[in-house]
């Protein structure tokens, strides 16, 4: 029987503990469905012998949530599961580069537009109020180009003072106003075939859109435009994909700019799939017919 391992967070990380384990479920349904038995295992296990992994016929790293708190374990796992030349999907190199946001920088040079960008070794205050000059916003986002799920991300106004600064490398960006209106919308693809698609909207008040702080999520028809961005995004990567959530939002002008695409542990948010997962469940059995 076809065996597959989802990779699941370090047991000692204990801040999505309350989260992870219903999208581990809805996953084990789907992949069921192809008549794979499923073994969930925490990616910790196996950064530097993977010899656990060894007899899966798929490994899918779609919920190692909280890596960003680990990079450089993080990094070392994805060099050994390379080296051993495991059925990683998205492969073990896509896993690596894609943990570490400066990839959009790379997008842009391949035209996919995104928010104006201001990249440091290390924010200071004299580079934040260099970034308010040079944008002209009057609010600027701070986050570590290693992050996920709103991680040490600060809105600032200016004249705001800088505390807690993400430490290391990080972005600067002008803050989209469509965030608290329009929200984000993520388009989610399996096997380069779109899938379904949702709007993710913070709560009054609030900019993160995470379900964790509040994040109103509705299953939504994307217009041309974001679907054309999306594919855009996708041709730009121009590597085989098994999965991949493009995030989208309007900047100022009302144009679609590229957030981010998840191509490690998005959420795929299947409760919103009209479909139940079944995109996701051909595109693996697709993989493993390959």
């Amino acid at each position: 029987m076809t065996q597959i391992a989802v990779l699941t967070p370090d047991p000692t990380d204990k801040s999505y503990i309350g989260r992870w384990p219903e999208v581990l479920t809805r996953l084990t349904a789907t992949l069921e469905g192809t008549g794979a038995t499923v073994s969930p295992t925490p990616w910790t296990d196996h950064t530097e012998d993977a010899s656990g992994l060894a007899a899966y016929d798929l490994i899918l790293p779609v919920i190692t949530w909280g890596y960003h708190r680990d990079h450089g374990r993080w990094l070392k796992a994805c060099a050994t599961w390379t080296e051993a030349g495991l059925p990683v999907a998205n492969s073990a190199s896509v896993l690596g580069w894609n943990s570490d946001k400066a990839y959009l920088a790379r997008l842009a040079d391949k035209g996919v537009p995104i928010p104006p960008t201001r990249w440091s070794d290390g924010v200071t205050q004299a580079e934040l109020d260099a970034a308010f000059a040079e944008t002209g916003s009057p609010v600027l986002i701070v986050k570590p180009t290693v992050s996920a799920g709103a991680f040490r991300t600060l809105r600032l106004s200016r004249g705001d003072a800088l505390i807690d600064a993400p430490e290391g490398a990080a972005m600067i960006q002008p803050y989209l106003k469509s965030i608290e209106t329009e929200g984000e919308t993520s388009l989610l693809f399996f096997g380069g075939r779109f899938s379904h698609a949702v709007n993710k909207r913070p709560v009054p008040g609030d900019f993160r859109i995470q379900m964790q702080f509040g994040g109103l999520y509705t299953a939504v028809t994307p217009d041309a435009q974001a679907m054309a961005l999306a594919q855009q995004v996708l041709a730009a990567i121009d590597e085989p994909l098994l999965y991949a959530r493009i995030d989208l939002a309007r900047d100022d002008v009302g144009a679609w700019v590229l957030m981010e695409a998840e191509l490690i542990e998005p959420d795929f948010y299947l409760d919103h799939d009209p479909a139940n997962g079944a995109g996701f469940a051909e595109a693996v059995k697709a993989r493993l017919e390959a």
